[in-house]
């Protein structure tokens, strides 16, 4: 993921001054409802500290509070929430097909969804009309939008969209659709994964492998709720391991990549059908066939799913997980032939792995898991030191 900020970034001095606001806003972003006396426990700040720093907070919009219940005969207290006036970020979801984008405010919620398919594909097309809708956003909210999250369905490289996978749109420049906001970007299953383990199926978990299927296979290792992006950003790109036909090449450059087994493409191929110009959709027409009952569609469909889960071995032997998470038609593949999965699965384990193997479970997020990863890393910023005292 990167980041690519609007302004100059605040001095060290200026920055340390809004440490302890932005380490506030962290636990109030994990844990809304904690009353000031519970957050200064927490992070052993003086009750006047606790009292002061809430109190910008509040001038600042980003907390309310609410009374709290009270079961004895105590003093009454309050409770420290989002406000749902207060400052947002705009959330971008860019696919092949199309595109979702919302506001999304210190709670995580996306709000104000709205999407549509590309009016057309080349990079300044795409760029001018998300930039627009990214504009209508900010215009609608009724408090600041301090920042932009955009996942993109393609690798991601020094802020541009170095490969598209052969989607027809790419380098694009996303730094342009962020209307002029400090932009935050990420490869589009990797801010799935940073939503299923910030508050979806892999919440609390240290380290976390989500995987998805869209057009090719993604996915992130996720360490104590960040994925790992690599040295320029492109980490994640499961779908191009080696796991293929070696004589297969990939629009990707490489050969005998892992998505030429598993996707809409694979599915066609091995039907003998031709490539589909919507391999998603593809996909999604198989899976029903092969659910209604016709053969040749549920041999191949469980084709996929032993592949994917055999290369989900493979990656939990490489990384050790505490838990999979399935996303995407990944969790489809999964389902319409468990016994070849499960099978697969335990057969590509080492046998330590084995003997209690990591849970691979379904993806809690769905269509949205994507504009909540990203609100979640504009929020990141948002609400950062560095963030902060930029808009001081």
């Amino acid at each position: 993921m990167a980041s690519v900020s609007a302004d100059s970034p605040p001095g060290r001095a200026e920055t340390d001054r809004w440490r302890a606001t932005a380490e506030v806003l962290t636990e109030i972003r994990r844990e809304p409802g904690l009353t000031r006396v519970e957050l200064a426990r927490r992070l052993r700040l003086a009750g006047g500290s606790a009292t002061e720093i809430t109190a910008r907070l509040r001038e600042l919009g980003w907390i309310t509070e609410e009374r709290a219940p009270c079961p004895g005969r105590g003093r009454p207290t309050t409770r420290l929430v989002p406000s749902r006036t207060g400052p947002a970020v705009v959330a971008v979801d860019v696919r092949f097909e199309g595109w979702q984008a919302g506001l999304v405010g210190l709670d995580g919620e996306p709000v104000a969804v709205r999407s549509g398919r590309h009016a057309h594909r080349e990079p300044d097309a795409v760029a001018v009309e998300l930039d627009a809708v990214v504009g209508e956003l900010i215009a609608e909210h009724p408090g600041p939008v301090v920042a932009a999250g955009i996942g993109v369905a393609a690798t991601l490289l020094d802020e541009h969209l170095a490969q598209a996978g052969g989607q027809g749109w790419s380098p694009l420049d996303v730094r342009r659709i962020g209307a002029g906001l400090p932009v935050l970007a990420g490869n589009d299953a990797n801010l799935a994964g940073v939503a299923e383990v910030r508050g979806g199926a892999a919440a609390g978990a240290g380290t976390a492998l989500f995987l998805t299927v869209e057009v090719g296979i993604g996915g992130a290792l996720l360490l104590s709720g960040r994925p790992q992006s690599g040295s320029r950003g492109a980490a994640g790109e499961f779908g191009h391991l080696p796991f293929g036909d070696p004589g297969r090449g990939c629009p990707c450059g490489a050969r005998g990549c892992w998505n030429s087994e598993v996707d809409g493409r694979a599915l066609a191929r091995m039907l003998g059908e031709p490539e589909p110009d919507d391999p998603y959709g593809s996909a999604v027409a198989v899976l029903e066939r092969a659910e209604a009952g016709e053969r040749a569609a549920g041999r191949v469909v469980a084709h996929a799913a032993a592949r994917l889960a055999g290369g989900t071995a493979g990656l939990v032997n490489a990384h050790d997980p505490e838990i999979v998470v399935l996303g995407g038609l990944g969790t489809v593949l999964r389902r319409a032939a468990p016994e070849r999965f499960d099978e697969a699965y335990r057969a590509g384990l080492m046998s330590f792995h084995r003997e209690d193997p990591p849970p691979v479970v379904d993806a809690a997020h769905g269509t949205d898991g994507v504009l909540r990863g990203a609100g979640a890393i504009a929020l990141d910023h948002a609400t950062s030191a560095a963030g902060l005292a930029a808009r001081a």
